[in-house]
Formats: C-alpha cells, structure tokens, sequence
C-alpha cells in the first residue's frame, strides 16, 4: 500500500478502534479509558479480572496487585515451551500545564495524527499500554496458534516496580519470557539498565521578608521532558538545573531572597518545569528584569535543538511573608547546581549505549523544607552506587539527610539466548532483514524478573514509541501491526519442551 495513502487514511480516521490489527486497537482504546496512574491501579486490574472471565481463562491476583493468566496450548502444539507474556499496567501520568486532566478520573483522549497515535496534551500510556492490549488481543484469539500462554501483568512498574519486586517463586511456570515494553519495532532488546533511588531531605530556617523588595515568580516551562533512561543521552534541559544556574548567579549580582521553589513531579520524568517565588531589592527591580531575559535568551540558544519552546520568564507577584534564611539558601542553590544530572558514562561494550546517568527529578524548597529526588541508573551495577554516592556526597556538604531505596538489578545480556535466535531467524523470514539486538538505559522488568526465576530465557520487543513519559508520547500505527504479527509467528514457532 502507498505510504502517502495511508497518511491520508489515518488523518480522516477518528477512532482509534478502526486501526489494524482492530483487536489490538480496541483493546488499547478500552486500556485508555481506564485510570491507571501508577500506584492508582485498582481499577485496570479489576478490567484485567473481569477479561480473563470473560475469555474462560485462569487468572489469579496476587498479593501486590499483579494479575496472572493461563491459556492452554492449541491443538497440536501441546509440546512447545510456556511462553510468558509480560507488560504491565500502570502509566506515567503527565500533562501539559494547560490541560485539565485528572490522571485518577478522567480518560485519556486519542488523537491519530500522520501515521501516529497520541493523547490530547497528557501522556498518551502507550507505554505500556500497547503491550497489554497486545497480550489481551493473543489471550482472546481463537484461530492463533501456540503453545502453552502465561500472562504477566504487573503494577507499579513506572514508580517503584512493585509488582516485579513483590512476584513470589512458583507462581509462573513458562519456561521463556517475552516483554512488550521496549519502544522501537525491529530490536530484540537483551539487557538494560538497573536503577536506585536517591532521596534528600533537609530543614532549613526561614525569616521574615525583608523590607524594601519586589517579589517575582520565576518559571522555567515548554521543556520536552522525557524518558529519564531512553532520552538522557539527547541532551535535553533538566528545568530543575537551569532554575539552580539561574538562581546562582541571581544570588550573587542580584541579591536575591528565595522562598518558594519546586520542579519536576516523577523520578523518571525528565522535569520539564519549574518555579521559583523570590524577593530582589526594589532599586534593582528593572535591572533583575532583563537579568531574566538575558537568561532565557542564552538557555534558548543552548537549547535550540532539544527544547525550541523553552520558556523561562519572570513576572511579578505579591510579596512573600518569609524568605529562607542566607545561609541555607546559599548552600542549598549551590548544591542543587552541583549535583550530577545527564549521562556520567557510556558503555564501553556496546555502541551508542548509555552505561550511567543520574537524573535530578524532583526539587522543592516549601514552608521550611528542602527535598529533592533523583534516579540514577546504570547497567554496571557498581557504577550505579558509586553514582548514587557520589549525590549523597553533594548533599551531605550542607547537612542533608539522603536515602538510597528501591535499588533493582540490571538485566545482563545473553547473545546466547535461544529465543534470541528463534525470534531472530522468524524476524528475517518474515521482514526479509535481521533484527538489532541491542540493550537499553532503561529499567525493564526483566532484571528483577529473571533474579526470581533465573532459568527464564527472555527477550523485550515492541512497537515504536516517541517521548514515553512526556505529553509529546506518541506510538507509530504501522509498527504496531509489524509488532503484533511478529508476535505472533514468534509465538508458532516457539521451541519444543
């Protein structure tokens, strides 16, 4: 079919439930109209329930929340190992500053535009809702073949993998793992990173605003954001970042009193604005003013490429009742300036691979408290702590407390996989080209997956997906169909026991 035709196909389609495969698309639309922000979760796994009902199919909830199912081979291919199928169910709930969207109530609202699919400026949850809606389109079929089904939804992956950190030995019984949570159609994904988090937390003295001063918000905004694993690497503006470069040097030619300062709102969410309520003296009001413009020009400029719509202005509000203290201040925009933020080191066995990266997500400065919290990732677990160590050893400089949490293992690759080379040699018959096996500075679930059941041989895949985590998600319509056939004749061609 002609390219130019199937854009204008899709540009006069509103319903994303008329797009091939149809099974794969009404199940997502379905997917879209349920909350399920991470940690919110209750009602897509009561949907995930009620469907397995449905099609007669054995499901179990277990005690975190992660919905199981079981379908019998096919006539015929009684012999072939269990393959799992896994995704999971939350999304990250983003928006645009101007959308009105509640992530716990509202649906999110599809719009198909040239040959792709996103949401009416909130994430769209194609990550990984497309997976699920993949799996629910194979569980439901009946005229595909394969051998013996397990189905692995899990929660909380976005946030905390929860679901995967709770999974119990003996629940699963396949023998391969397929992961539909990877994000370019035509890679077999055979590692990726592993991730902690670091949290910071410090009081700080406030004192009564001094007199004789104008008040101004300062707002950093029309960032891209991103994926803090897949997009680190493209060098875009951390908002939490240029609000501290600013605020260090408006510190000392400006004399300026912070009160209020906060940003980004997901660990994994490369934070896309920020803002800051602070007090300059009144005679250097007009002069701070073209300070901050001065600031936005320069950040366009730097940024030209990876963020052409960066805001970064200045407008005047009502004068605070209290403004931190000097000292706290000082030490507090100096080390949030310091902290390591973007890639710290690429692989050295694998081209074009982030090893490690740290990602300063979330900075607040309210009513006497300082937090901050980043992800650091890396697929050398020892890099990955030295890393985490490394901001533990800024923050400390001024009297922080900080945690490492939530720390969870890299998923080491074997080249040596047999569904590797099955998947591989189904791929080239069937697309008439080798697929690329690569690994991703992502944290997938099959690292935790695969310390619970090591004998799993497991491989991640999925259709092309743009700016995960971000209100510019967007997935690709012809991949989606690629993604899905190859899933099935993966699935025939599954090995014998």
């Amino acid at each position: 079919m002609n390219q130019s035709f199937l854009i204008i196909k899709f540009k006069n389609m509103s319903d994303i439930r008329n797009l091939e495969p149809k099974a794969v698309w009404s199940y997502f639309h379905e997917i879209t109209q349920i909350p399920r922000p991470s940690k919110k979760e209750a009602m897509i796994i009561n949907f995930m329930k009620e469907f397995g009902k449905k099609n007669n199919l054995e499901t179990h909830i277990d005690k975190v929340g992660n919905v199981i199912m079981r379908k019998p081979a096919t006539k015929g291919m009684e012999n072939r190992k269990c393959a799992i199928l896994q995704a999971h169910l939350d999304m990250v709930p983003q928006k645009n500053s101007d959308k009105k969207h509640d992530f716990e109530k509202d649906p999110i609202e599809t719009v198909i535009d040239n040959g792709w699919v996103r949401a009416n400026g909130t994430t769209l949850g194609s990550d990984n809702g497309i997976g699920v809606a993949a799996i629910m389109a194979v569980l439901a079929s009946k005229d595909l073949k394969h051998g013996p089904l397990e189905a692995l939804f899990t929660v909380d992956e976005e946030t905390g993998m929860t679901g995967a950190f709770g999974l119990k030995k003996g629940l699963l019984k396949g023998d391969i793992l397929l992961n539909l949570d990877s994000e370019d159609e035509g890679e077999l994904y055979v590692g990726c990173a592993g991730g902690v988090d670091v949290a910071v937390k410090k009081k700080y003295s406030q004192e009564k605003t001094p007199e004789g001063m104008k008040a101004f918000r300062i707002t950093a905004s029309g960032l891209k954001g991103g994926h803090s694993g897949i997009d680190i690497a493209l060098g875009k503006a951390n908002s939490n970042k240029i609000m501290a470069r600013f605020l260090m040097q408006a510190e000392s030619d400006h004399g300026i009193r912070l009160s209020e300062l906060a940003g980004g709102d997901m660990r994994n969410a490369i934070p896309r604005e920020s803002y800051a309520i602070l007090t300059v003296p009144e005679a250097d009001a007009a002069k701070f003013s073209k300070f901050v413009k001065d600031y936005e020009k320069m950040y366009r400029a730097e940024f030209a490429e990876t963020d052409p719509d960066l805001s970064f202005k200045a407008s005047s509000v009502s004068l605070p009742a209290r403004v931190m203290k000097q000292a706290d201040q000082y030490r507090i925009i100096r080390a949030l300036f310091a902290c390591p933020n973007g890639v710290m080191r690429m692989s050295q066995s694998m081209r074009d691979l982030v090893e490690t990266s740290n990602n300063l997500a979330i900075a607040r400065c309210i009513k006497g408290q300082f937090e901050a919290y980043c992800l650091t990732r890396s697929s050398v677990d020892s890099a990955k702590e030295a890393t985490a160590w490394k901001i533990a050893a800024v923050f400390h400089l001024i009297g922080a407390t900080v945690t490492l949490s939530g720390s969870y293992p890299g998923w080491n690759p074997n080249l040596n996989s047999p569904i590797l080379k099955t998947m591989s040699e189904v791929y080239k018959k069937k697309y008439g080209k080798v697929p690329e096996i690569k690994a991703i500075h992502a944290g997938l679930e099959c690292g935790l997956l695969g310390g619970v059941y090591p004998d799993l041989d497991m491989i991640s895949f999925g259709p092309t997906i743009r700016y995960p985590h971000s209100p510019d998600e967007k997935v690709n319509i012809e991949s989606v169909g690629k993604f899905f056939d190859f899933l099935c004749e993966s699935l025939k061609s599954v090995p014998v026991k």
